[in-house]
């Protein structure tokens, strides 16, 4: 999982009826574009974040399903 300032980082919901949790990458602590990230999300919440299974890199410019 690779990713740069400003891609999107997508926290899936776990059980049914929680919903994603989008976050934008402010800072990339690994080498390479390789985790942990420094994320924002919408509620201002920010916090450093090594990626799972259920999480997903939008990178800039990528278009959504």
């Amino acid at each position: 999982m690779r990713a740069t300032t400003g891609d999107q980082l997508v926290q899936h919901g776990r059980v049914v009826g929680q919903h994603d949790k989008v976050g934008e990458i402010v800072e990339v602590l690994g080498r390479e574009g390789n985790p942990p990230y420094r994320v924002r999300f919408a509620d201002g919440h920010e916090g450093v974040c090594s990626p799972g299974p259920d999480t997903e890199i939008r990178h800039r410019g990528e278009e959504t399903r």
